[in-house]
């Protein structure tokens, strides 16, 4: 129970905010991650000089962990670039236009190379075991699990049906700008080769879940570049030149969701193992925001492999 006090100018600040009233990505990550030199604004040349405002557990891992997932976004803004150059594209037929955007896709793919180095770091700065058992017990939320005790805000009309799970990285818009820039089918609606599997528990409505916790201007970004009426895939399908350089964009990208998915499973199946006790507390391994973890991010990577032309 949330008292009133607290639950209703929550909830009327994050509506004016467009996100969700609990604790999001934005909340421990975008918002909570300044310049050490306030006279300094976040950028790949001030990226080693981060500090954090607010941890839950105080310990250094905690702001490890957040450091990474900054560190991360950053290096995204150059994808960020790169989709925004090509949805300003006047037509993509002539030679100069195609060149241009085969060297986009081969610089797009050393990019998420570096964003899945960046991810890795995070075993260097933050134990597991200090994670899964001081660390991640902040970050459950009231998540979509049947069975599971729900939140109540006290004072707010209806307020079953505020979307109150946890902080997860799959609430990073610039991985949902990558998505939509690739055009990965999280919700099987291509028919691409190989078939997805048709496991009841896959929740094909999880990206779209977590963008409901992105800050609404942040949404609109991904809406408008969803209105694009060609997607580079679709380009690349006409264009045989591309095809090469866009897989090998998306097999950068795979290569990182198989990376999430080793440090998922490291830090919260391993360790829920490991620590029966703080399993008990947390519940079934599933991840921040709500989703058995590995069945989440298998279906994640085996999405995006189905995007390529050629897969490996």
């Amino acid at each position: 129970m949330v008292p009133e006090a607290l639950a209703v100018p929550l909830v009327e600040v994050s509506r004016y905010l467009g996100i969700a009233p609990v604790v999001t990505f934005a909340d421990t990550v975008l918002w909570n991650c300044v310049p050490a030199d306030p006279g300094q604004s976040l950028s790949m040349e001030t990226i080693d000089s981060i500090r954090v405002i607010n941890v839950f557990s105080g310990t250094d891992d905690e702001r490890g962990f957040y450091i990474s997932s900054a560190k991360a976004e950053l290096r995204g803004i150059e994808m960020l670039r790169i989709v925004e150059e090509y949805r300003d594209l006047p037509n993509v037929d002539d030679l100069t236009t195609i060149s241009k955007l085969s060297r986009d896709l081969v610089r797009l793919s050393r990019i998420i190379d570096d964003i899945s180095d960046i991810i890795q770091s995070v075993r260097t700065n933050c134990d597991p075991e200090t994670f899964y058992q001081f660390v991640r017990p902040w970050f459950v939320g009231s998540g979509p699990g049947e069975g599971e005790a729900r939140w109540i805000y006290e004072g707010v009309p209806e307020s079953e049906q505020l979307d109150l799970d946890g902080p997860s990285a799959g609430q990073s818009s610039v991985m949902h700008a990558l998505d939509i820039f690739l055009d990965i089918d999280h919700k099987h609606r291509q028919n691409r080769y190989p078939a997805p599997k048709t496991d009841k528990r896959v929740d094909r409505g999880f990206m779209d879940r977590m963008r409901r916790y992105m800050p609404g201007k942040h949404r609109e970004y991904l809406s408008h570049l969803a209105s694009m009426p060609k997607s580079i895939r679709d380009v690349a399908s006409q264009v045989p030149a591309l095809r090469e350089p866009y897989d090998t964009a998306v097999g950068a990208l795979k290569r990182l969701r198989d990376l999430h998915l080793r440090i998922a499973c490291l830090y919260i199946v391993t360790m829920s193992y490991k620590c029966p006790m703080m399993r008990r507390l947390n519940g079934p391994s599933r991840g921040t925001g709500g989703n058995e973890v590995s069945i989440l991010l298998k279906t994640g990577r085996d999405n995006t492999q189905r995007a390529m032309f050629k897969p490996s």
